[in-house]
């Protein structure tokens, strides 16, 4: 029996695409769906346009960069945006997983997918782009050393973010924050 792999990526149960130099080269509905975009506003365009900000983009690509060079492929929960209507702008947890095609070269070419986890998970507190970032490494288990390493700021910054992160979700406790955070 032929698979038709064309039918297999549009009918995919998650969103998915393939990218080339951090664009996208095509995408299935799913995804469409998923940012509340259609494949021409997609087609084409850098990954940019789904992050809550520039920065978060490049600071994601910079960080996803060695761990594929070593693995071939990347995972994490990330805070998102959509891109277009009625929920235009909003921000969402997003599981994204992603494969190079070319181990040595993470960003040439690659496929995508991503997981809308808003509806167990809903953002609940403006964060700004550090406090994302931390948030989604602490979900991950990650001390306050671990953290500051992969991010390349000290410990006692990532203390200051965590502890901002307690107050905007009213925790007691690292534990109790991290619960939060997966409760959204």
């Amino acid at each position: 029996m032929d698979i038709d792999y064309r039918l297999a990526f549009n009918i995919a149960p998650v969103g998915m695409a393939l990218s080339r130099n951090r664009s996208m080269v095509d995408c299935n509905q799913q995804l469409c769906d998923m940012f509340g975009a259609t494949r021409e506003q997609l087609i084409d365009q850098s990954f940019q346009i789904l992050y809550p900000s520039a920065d978060e983009f490049e600071r994601t690509g910079a960080r996803i960069a060695p761990i594929m060079n070593r693995d071939g492929a990347y995972a994490d929960d990330r805070i998102m945006k959509r891109v277009d209507g009625r929920f235009k702008g909003e921000a969402f947890w997003c599981h994204v997983t992603g494969r190079a095609l070319n181990q040595s070269a993470p960003h040439a070419a690659g496929i995508w997918c991503f997981e809308d986890l808003s509806a167990r998970r809903p953002v609940k507190a403006e964060l700004t782009p550090r406090e994302r970032e931390v948030a989604a490494y602490l979900m991950q288990g990650l001390t306050s050393k671990q953290i500051g390493k992969t991010l390349t700021i000290s410990h006692r910054t990532v203390e200051i973010y965590r502890a901002r992160l307690m107050r905007k979700y009213k925790a007691s406790t690292t534990a109790d924050l991290v619960h939060k955070l997966m409760a959204g």
